[in-house]
């Protein structure tokens, strides 16, 4: 568990360094979600409707921008190797750079999403589904990535084919959370969505870190 954390304390520590990685996610998100209603325009009842989904979106947008760099700066300094070595199973070393990814780039996603969604009419009824939803489905987000992050190391332009790779099998964490907020806002229950979201974050803990481990270990060899 040491080695675990500690994996963890260095790459926070590398991204705080690097701000504008974790900057340009979260003005990313900031400056996608205003400029929404400038496009659409002031018509409160459209921006309502489509409050929901343009902030999933845009999250998901955001949270792929740095998703390529998981693992590709130890790939470049010749630490990928190390880390493979190290007394720690290489899914878990996964499992701690997925968590770093998350503390700098989806929790203030997290944070900031619900006062985004004031710009776009978003009844307050939605806001505790969208903060659970979203505590639920940007690690999701992190552990799919990692995939995606595993396969390309190395390759040039692998932010765009970590993109196509990703893109699709987020799809349905995108659907599930939309839906649940959407079912808030309508008063409904969207506490089933919410488990489903759950269920995908569990699976993705079991089976994205071996997926990743094994796209690294091909990687090196």
């Amino acid at each position: 568990m040491n080695v675990f954390f500690a994996i963890v304390r260095r790459d926070v520590r590398l991204a705080l360094r690097r701000m504008s990685d974790t900057t340009s996610v979260v003005l990313f998100f900031i400056l996608a979600i205003i400029l929404f209603p400038l496009g659409i325009g002031p018509e409160l009842n459209v921006l309502s409707r489509i409050a929901a989904g343009t902030i999933w979106v845009v999250a998901l947008l955001a949270a792929m921008l740095s998703i390529d760099r998981l693992f590709q700066i130890d790939a470049d300094e010749g630490g990928l190797d190390l880390l493979i070595l190290a007394p720690l199973p290489l899914e878990a070393v996964v499992i701690a750079k997925c968590l770093a990814h998350w503390l700098v780039t989806g929790v203030p996603l997290i944070f900031s999403a619900p006062i985004l969604s004031v710009l776009l009419n978003m009844g307050s009824d939605g806001f505790l589904v969208m903060i659970v939803a979203m505590v639920l489905a940007t690690p999701t987000l992190s552990l799919i990535g990692a995939v995606g992050a595993a396969l390309t190391v190395g390759t040039r332009r692998g932010g765009v084919l970590v993109s196509l790779l990703v893109l699709p099998l987020c799809t349905p964490v995108l659907i599930l959370g939309a839906s649940a907020v959407d079912l808030a806002l309508a008063g409904l229950n969207a506490v089933p969505l919410l488990m489903l979201l759950g269920a995908v974050l569990l699976v993705s803990v079991l089976l994205c870190p071996w997926a990743a481990a094994s796209g690294l270990r091909l990687t090196i060899e």
